[in-house]
């Protein structure tokens, strides 16, 4: 016993020499930000991501972290980057060796790397357990819950063609959030938001707000795992059946990261359009198996006619007298259910839901969407399995639908630590039906796609990491654009290298080739397109006051029969936090230049408190942004954020009521903070 104490704590002093404690303490989490990034460069479908309930989550995570001592694996599970096997190696270590005497330890854990280790210090700290916590009464509720009050104002210093005389609301964005939370146990809130050129207190709202949000969660209640009343979200195996979670996408990260689904969860954000209301719940019937219920009815946005609705609005935008008879014109009514196994290896799970409007749903279905979804009642159902032996892990779902069906496998093998290969095989058929299923794919709906992806990374030393993946995906059926039957491959490379703690670079090249209709021929002519894209990121921090990230990207888009196109555009940051005063400051400016939408450049900026912002540009011009976070103490905080972005080669920015009839576009966001 004495010499197993004096290695754990050997080992442990090296560790200190090789990790700051800091970094455990820094709220910053930089590797959350990378892969939001990622994703959104990547995202080829311009569909609208909101991170807020993810962002918030894992704040309250930091703010609340998991105690290794006591740590579950589900509570383990939430963390992406941790595998099922570093999993399982922890528990064991825990239970083997007695409580951890600090966080340290965590090397000391088999399979644990140092990349690993370095995301989850922020999430997780180690205290003594005496003894098992009692589920709190009602007093200590209230007298120990926290409270967090935010409000948000965008002030835009422009004017958009729409205010002219059509939106009816002020160019102001506000918002107010509130938020009650008990550690783990109890979560209550409400939001509400008006979005620009929205009327507040007047017209079709005045109520107040145009968008309110209730929310209460109640969790680890005896046998109950999760009550869920009011707004909330769900997401149960793959995704094929249902999911409103956060998903990994085709980048550097999906490889190493494991998607897990998140079950029952609140909904605390201003995204009007993807959550449940209603009650929903979950209770572990033993050890084994937990069993999970849900109903929802809520009113949607949309057009109907004639009895009919002919299309489903999802922006939540209500700033017109058109976009506003769009408001809750029907009604939405879902039920359904989970049931899930699992032990050490084995994974099993069904889900089936039943939803249907009070009207028909039948869109005006073109040729390429002519199997898309019509109808007033449908149905899903999945099974869901996975499985882990020694270095081999197996997930999948088989969902099937009113028609069709789908099907995502993943094999992923760890040969030795650093080492991963996954390889994920997607059948989704031309006429599967699925509302609510999101999951990996080319497109951002789980319908029309077949494809095989093969991913592999590796850690030669703890300095270099490689990672490398190719997608060969193909659609049996039209698509918008693609006129016929088609196929595309997806390439991707990055090298990355971390000399120090304070250093990290790395280089990322990808390939994609799909196919497009050449304007102009009404879909008789489809030719291939190819698209290259390469980025350099170099992260520098020579100490704790000032730190440095340089951006640079470069895009090159070509098609049979016309000129290629490029873009590129080069972006600095610049970071500055005050040992002895709490304001932190960031300054950033970008250069872009590109020849069209094709080869139109992403450029991530720091956001406000629970957002992340990584806006496209195309042309040329420049773009400024300044944030300043100002923590006054424990109980406020201010941040106030201004950007501008200047066109060179246009007197216009936008179009229809969205046009600005000037080249310069700048906005004021501020946020204020109150917790008690």
């Amino acid at each position: 016993m004495k010499n197993t104490w004096l290695l754990r704590l050997s080992i442990v002093i090296n560790f200190l020499l090789i990790i700051p404690v800091n970094n455990a303490q820094n709220p910053s989490v930089s590797f959350l930000d990378d892969v939001m990034e990622d994703i959104s460069v990547n995202n080829d479908e311009e569909e609208e991501l909101n991170w807020e309930n993810v962002i918030e989550e894992l704040s309250e995570r930091i703010q609340q972290p998991v105690n290794l001592n006591s740590a579950t694996k589900e509570q383990l599970e939430q963390f992406p980057f941790l595998n099922d096997i570093q999993i399982e190696n922890l528990l064991a270590y825990v239970y083997i060796n007695g409580q951890m005497q600090t966080i340290y330890e965590l090397q000391l854990v088999e399979e644990m790397d140092w990349e690993t280790i370095h995301y989850l210090l922020p999430f997780v700290c180690v205290q003594p357990v005496h003894k098992r916590e009692a589920y709190p009464s009602l007093k200590s509720i209230f007298k120990y819950g926290k409270h967090e009050l935010l409000t948000r104002m965008d002030i835009p210093f422009y004017t958009r063609k729409g205010y002219e005389q059509t939106y009816l609301g002020p160019p102001i964005y506000h918002s107010l959030r509130y938020g009650f939370r008990y550690k783990e146990h109890i979560y209550a809130g409400m939001t509400g938001e008006k979005d620009a050129g929205e009327p507040f207190g007047a017209l079709h709202n005045k109520q107040g707000y145009d968008y309110y949000s209730y929310y209460l969660f109640i969790s680890r209640l005896g046998r109950l795992k999760t009550l869920a009343l009011g707004n909330y979200r769900l997401s149960f195996g793959q995704g094929l059946v249902i999911s409103t979670d956060f998903l990994m996408g085709k980048g550097a990260s999906f490889s190493s990261f494991t998607f897990r689904s998140g079950g029952i969860r609140k909904h605390s954000s201003t995204d009007e359009y993807n959550y449940f209301r209603g009650i929903a719940a979950a209770v572990n019937l033993n050890k084994y198996f937990v069993l999970s219920g849900f109903y929802s009815y809520r009113h949607m946005d949309g057009v109907v006619q004639e009895g009919e609705i002919t299309s489903i609005y999802k922006t939540g935008l209500h700033r017109s007298r058109k976009e506003a008879d769009k408001k809750n014109v029907f009604t939405m009514q879902l039920a359904g259910g989970n049931i899930t196994y699992t032990n050490n290896h084995l994974k099993l799970g069904l889900t089936g839901i039943y939803y249907f409007f009070n009207h028909p749903f039948e869109p005006d279905l073109r040729e390429y969407s002519k199997y898309n979804m019509h109808g007033n009642r449908f149905y899903n159902a999945g099974l869901e399995y996975g499985y882990r032996w020694h270095r081999f892990s197996f997930q999948g779902e088989t969902a099937i639908g009113k028609k069709g069906f789908a099907t995502l496998n993943k094999i992923r093998y760890s040969p030795m630590q650093g080492a991963h290969l996954s390889l994920i095989y997607r059948y989704y058929a031309h006429d599967y039906w699925a509302m609510f299923a999101r999951s990996f794919g080319e497109s951002s709906s789980v319908q029309n796609e077949n494809g095989w992806c093969l991913s592999g990374e590796i850690t030669p030393s703890r300095y270099w990491k490689l990672f490398a993946s190719i997608d060969l995906f193909s659609f049996p059926w039209w698509k918008y654009r693609i006129s016929k039957p088609s196929q595309g491959v997806d390439g991707l490379l990055q090298v990355t290298f971390a000399p120090h703690e304070n250093l990290t670079m790395y280089l990322n090249y990808r390939y994609k080739r799909k196919e497009r209709d050449v304007s102009g021929t009404n879909g008789k002519i489809t030719l291939p397109v190819y698209h290259h894209r390469l980025r350099y990121r170099l992260n520098y921090s020579p100490g704790e006051l000032f730190s440095f990230r340089t951006t640079a990207d470069y895009n090159h888009f070509h098609s049979l029969g016309k000129l290629p196109g490029q873009g590129y555009q080069l972006t600095q940051v610049i970071t500055c936090r005050p040992l002895h005063f709490p304001l932190k400051t960031e300054l950033q400016g970008s250069y872009f230049h590109t020849d069209d939408y094709d080869t139109r450049v992403y450029i991530a900026e720091k956001g406000l408190l629970y957002t992340f912002y990584t806006p496209s540009f195309q042309g040329e011009g420049v773009r400024v942004a300044i944030n300043l976070c100002y923590d006054l103490n424990t109980h406020w905080m201010v941040i106030a954020k201004f950007g501008q972005t200047i066109y060179r080669n246009r007197s216009e920015i936008g179009s229809g009521y969205d046009l600005i009839a000037s080249n310069k576009k700048a906005d004021l966001q501020m946020q204020l903070r109150l917790k008690f």
